[in-house]
């Protein structure tokens, strides 16, 4: 889905927001949910290594079908090699596709962090933009990357939708489109601007760890309560 010019969001974003919105039960229910969430999970919401925000990005980058355990392991000895944008800019694909193998997808990964260095020296100053626009428009960057970038690199409200956000959001009942950008629409709804960060990396955490696809850890859930789930194990 495309965004809009001067708001970064999804198209559509205005005139889905003119129609009625969540409840405020629904919006109470968010609220329990992620006071519960944030009680069990108080601290070490960003599990990727990130020294700036460029690392933050190639980091984001690089975590596409991969886990972020495995991006920290690579992500030393990446940098220790390519330092900053224009490095990225003139690497050889070769050489850094060795570096960033174990990844997963090393081809397609490579070529973005490369044409990611040159856009990023040829437009930006060889600075990571701040605006949802800008950072969509780099090479390998959608939304997901550019929310995490903005919410954790630059303190930006932004909710984070990736696979796990996806599954959480719909087995809890707070999204109930299947399309990512579609739910990041949704969440902003029903999650206060202020929480749409931390919020939505709790959920993602609680989907990571505890909500997963296969066989959920209904037992430790901490929001069992309030999940409508009609899959949830039974107590």
């Amino acid at each position: 889905m495309t965004p809009t010019a001067t708001s970064g969001r999804p198209a559509g974003w205005a005139q889905k927001r003119t129609r009625s919105g969540p409840t405020p039960a629904k919006r109470r229910r968010a609220a329990r949910i992620l006071n519960a969430l944030k009680q069990a999970i108080s601290s070490g919401l960003m599990e990727l290594n990130a020294r700036s925000p460029f690392h933050l990005l190639v980091a984001t980058i690089l975590s596409a079908q991969c886990t972020d355990q495995r991006v920290n392991q690579v992500t030393p000895p990446l940098f220790r090699r390519y330092r900053n944008p224009g490095d990225f800019a003139n690497a050889s694909p070769p050489e850094l596709e060795g570096l960033i193998r174990s990844t997963g997808f090393f081809k397609a990964k490579a070529r973005s962090l490369i044409a990611c260095g040159r856009a990023l020296v040829d437009h930006h100053e060889g600075k990571v933009p701040r605006t949802m626009d800008a950072l969509t428009s780099l090479p390998g960057v959608g939304r997901k990357t550019a929310n995490v970038v903005l919410g954790n690199a630059f303190g930006e409200p932004a909710v984070v939708v990736d696979t796990h956000v996806k599954r959480v959001a719909q087995r809890l009942g707070l999204a109930g489109s299947s399309d990512p950008d579609r739910i990041e629409i949704e969440l902003q709804r029903v999650i206060p601007r202020t929480q749409w960060t931390e919020g939505s990396q709790r959920l993602l955490l609680h989907g990571r760890y505890t909500c997963t696809s296969r066989k959920p850890k209904c037992a430790r859930c901490v929001i069992y309560a309030v999940c409508p789930w009609e899959g949830k194990d039974r107590r």
